[in-house]
Order: C-alpha cells, then structure tokens, then sequence
C-alpha cells in the first residue's frame, strides 16, 4: 500500500491492532470514506467529511451515526432507525477493521480541532 499522509488531532489515541476493539483514533475514516459516506458525500478517498472530533471524550467518532438528521436532512426515517442502519453498516461494535499500518505517525499542530 502507498504511502498516504492523513491529519488527525494531537490527542487522538494511537490505532489499535486490527481486530481489536476500536478505540476512536480516526485513522480509518481519515484514509477512506465508509460505504454509506460513500453514497452521502460521493467521495471514496478521506477524511470523511463525517469524521467528527469529540473534545470531551479525546477520540474521534461518526457523524453519521451520532447524527445522521445533520448528514441526511429529511429522510423519513425515524433516527433511532437511521442510527441502527449506520451502526450496522459500518459494523460499529465488531472492532477495528482498518489494516492500515500507522506505525510512522508524526504530529503536526492539532489536527482537526
């Protein structure tokens, strides 16, 4: 796999191994989008424009499922629904899937504040 700068946020925990739970540290969503964003934002490179920092929490999380009437607008959709559908879809809960080797991080500022 090339070799491919992304910007994340300096406290962002560092990627866990690929299986493990995921921990929010954003570099899945910062290299690609998710097949759902893929379809909302019509990109398939990242960040995700849905990639969302959590202050309080000091990880990374999704907006389309935290919030997906932001993302989505109308769709007549109950959001307990919508956010069941995106947690299915991006398999959230069943650990990291990003194979991504980010052993070489560097910081640079704060990344996405």
């Amino acid at each position: 796999m090339p070799q491919q700068i992304i910007h994340l946020h300096r406290d962002a925990p560092p990627k866990p191994p690929e299986g493990e739970p995921c921990n929010g540290c954003g570099v899945c969503c910062a290299l690609e989008t998710c097949p759902a964003a893929r379809l909302r934002f019509l990109q398939r490179h990242g960040p995700c424009p849905a990639l969302t920092w959590q202050v309080d929490e000091a990880r990374y999380r999704c907006g389309l499922l935290m919030r997906p009437r932001h993302y989505l607008g109308g769709l007549p959709l109950p959001e307990s629904l919508l956010k069941r559908l995106f947690a299915r879809w991006i398999a959230a809960g069943h650990g990291c899937d990003c194979s991504a080797d980010a052993g070489n991080v560097m910081e640079s500022g704060s990344g996405n504040d």
